[in-house]
């Protein structure tokens, strides 16, 4: 048998950033250097060199802790569950075997085989009683993992979400004060919405160290993952339904740089623990899908793909800045570049929303999560300097697109909630006037000491009917770069301090000062609200005192993610049951669908906002009845 030295643990130093030369990136991104750290010889391979990057010196680790932490998620009676597992040796097992505690004992349920691209196995078991809580153990030779598969909190009063994106890799050390606050509020669904993973061409090592900062948390409780840009090799990702880069650098020409084999390694790891995507269809390079839904304790996540079908702006646009998205001339036409036919969602994302807005069944209150906001709630961007008029890699652009997306929000009542930004921000969308659309919640930035953002308006004046009594100077109605409206409730904006210190953040770890942190969602059942909350990193969880972001928490009310003031109301519904029932209502004018609302009382009157006339159709879990057609309303006098 051919023996290997044994790998022993290297601790990793506090800090450590990697800095290539133009040559060593430029060979970085050739297809054979893509995850080079943990493929191949990987063993032989000496941590410090251009491919085995000496902060990846943490995967050699004993041989009975091959098993590096594990993601899941059930819904609808289905368990799907990921085991993560570093870098093998040849002469080690490519099993994995899975095991339930019965009450009796532990009894395997199935085995998996390791994927050696990205080192993953996986596992599905149907028929899951999401009802109970059980006790699961991951076993591949000497190594054993051991977690909870928590029950479906159905019958908690409110569920709690944690928000976190952008885990920069500035900062390689652990994240026990992230950690901690996790534990300590102890959230029902964790959410992860991007930029896990900051080392472009290294994703499986850099993956590994982000799981085995979170191991702790990640393995007893669902949770989501979707990769953002820098997870799969790019500063920014305008994806173009999949298609390969037009240029060798990718980003504002549209399209995947990094090779496709790479990039369903990269969606593999994060995503196959989802459940199903709703269409599985691949798009163009056979690059996968997963957008779909998860339900959680009452609470319905329809779970988007921001950058994969997005037109890009280079080649359709003039040059309006040093980038071709980055905005900076003022005498640009905002709806010049709304060009007819550019992407966002595309059509297969809105049939999903749409579908899934009428569905109910086991819902109580709906969320949209996605990696970007729908528009430009930024300023300054990346250096306190940098003033930006508009930045197309938000999803404020394109516009019309944008609008779309946000009607396809509203109509099922849901709430949006992603990260990207940098910056924690509230806003409540308009889409034909201020305020008549969802609220939205882009979370802190767990890491900000590389890329910061500022809400800073240009004449610093709030805007028209500010929030009242906010604690911030900038809130009320704004246009953003792009010309959509916007209302801003809160802004976490960071101390505006020298580059060099935020490069840094051993120089002051004051709670706030970047702006980073961990963001959490109530969703309050019995009454109807959602409250966001930001609390900075390197809060003491355990501290009476410990205060959140300036401006949070925020309470709003379910309804108020359709922000439309009715003109009118249709004759009661009236169901002979003691069920919560659904209720669309269809504009016969337009053909348009308002709205599908989960109702608790017996009797409705359904709100409108137009002459008509009106279809109503209703249903215990969709709207699968009509009630009435052809029917007007009685004006708001």
């Amino acid at each position: 048998m051919h023996t290997h030295p044994m790998p022993r643990r290297v601790r990793l130093t506090p800090y450590v950033v990697a800095v290539l030369s133009a040559g060593q990136v430029a060979s970085a991104y050739e297809p054979e250097n893509y995850d080079s750290a943990t493929r191949g010889a990987w063993w032989n391979k000496e941590p410090g060199t251009p491919e085995r990057p000496r902060w990846t010196s943490f995967l050699d680790v004993p041989r009975d802790e091959t098993i590096g932490f594990a993601l899941y998620t059930h819904d609808g009676g289905v368990l799907k569950l990921t085991a993560q597992l570093y870098p093998l040796l040849p002469d080690e097992t490519r099993e994995v075997s899975l095991e339930i505690d019965t009450g009796e004992g532990f009894e395997p349920v199935g085995g998996a085989n390791v994927i050696e691209y990205g080192w993953s196995a996986h596992f599905r078991i149907d028929n899951w009683d999401q009802s109970r809580e059980a006790t699961y153990r991951l076993r591949h030779g000497d190594s054993v993992l051991t977690g909870t598969i928590r029950s479906d909190p159905v019958d908690k009063d409110s569920i709690v979400v944690g928000l976190m994106s952008c885990d920069s890799n500035q900062d390689r050390r652990d994240r026990d004060d992230i950690v901690a606050m996790i534990k300590h509020h102890d959230p029902d669904v964790l959410l992860f919405v991007g930029d896990q993973v900051y080392d472009h061409t290294q994703h499986t090592a850099a993956w590994l160290l982000w799981g085995s900062r979170y191991r702790d948390v990640l393995i007893d409780r669902p949770v989501v993952t979707i990769p953002d840009d820098h997870d799969i090799g790019h500063g920014n990702l305008w994806g173009e339904g999949g298609e390969p880069a037009r240029t060798h650098e990718g980003g504002d020409a549209g399209g995947y740089k990094s090779p496709p084999e790479y990039v369903r390694a990269v969606e593999r790891l994060q995503t196959w623990h989802l459940p199903d995507p709703y269409d599985p269809t691949p798009v163009a390079q056979g690059i996968g899908v997963y957008y779909t839904s998860l339900t959680v304790g009452g609470v319905g996540f329809a779970i988007l793909e921001d950058r994969k079908f997005k037109s890009a702006p280079e080649w359709r646009l003039p040059k309006m800045g040093p980038r071709y998205d980055h905005i900076t001339d003022p005498s640009y036409d905002r709806d010049a570049i709304d060009l007819p036919g550019l992407k966002l969602l595309g059509d297969r994302q809105i049939t999903f929303l749409n579908d899934w807005g009428e569905n109910w069944s086991g819902q109580e209150m709906k969320a949209v999560v996605s990696q970007t906001g729908f528009c430009g709630a930024v300023h300054l961007h990346g250096k306190f300097e940098n003033r930006l008029l508009a930045d197309l890699d938000c999803n404020g652009w394109p516009q019309t697109a944008r609008n779309r997306a946000l009607r396809a929000i509203r109509r099922a009542g849901a709430v949006h909630l992603a990260g990207d930004q940098h910056l924690a921000t509230v806003v409540q969308h308009g889409i034909d006037e201020y305020r008549d659309g969802p609220f939205a919640y882009i979370g802190p930035a767990v890491v900000n000491t590389y890329y910061q953002r500022w809400w800073w308006p240009l004449d610093e004046q709030p805007g028209n009917d500010p929030i009242e009594d906010a604690p911030l100077p900038w809130t009320g109605d704004y246009l953003d770069g792009l010309g959509n409206m916007i209302t801003m409730h809160a802004y976490g904006n960071p101390m505006p301090i020298a580059r060099e210190v935020r490069r840094d953040p051993t120089t002051d770890m004051t709670p706030g000062r970047y702006g980073d942190g961990l963001g959490l969602v109530r969703f309050n059942k019995i009454d109807d609200t959602i409250t966001f909350e930001a609390w900075p990193r390197w809060t003491d969880p355990t501290d009476p005192t410990a205060k959140q972001l300036t401006g949070w928490p925020i309470t709003i009310d379910a309804s108020d993610n359709d922000g439309r003031q009715p003109t009118g109301y249709l004759p009661a519904i009236d169901v002979d049951t003691q069920k919560p029932f659904v209720v669309q209502v269809i504009d016969e004018s337009t053909g348009e669908v308002l709205y599908n609302k989960r109702v608790d009382e017996s009797s409705f009157r359904p709100p409108v906002f137009s002459d008509g006339p009106f279809t109503i159709r209703t249903g215990e879990t969709s709207p699968t009845l009509d009630a009435a057609t052809g029917v007007r309303p009685t004006p708001v006098e």
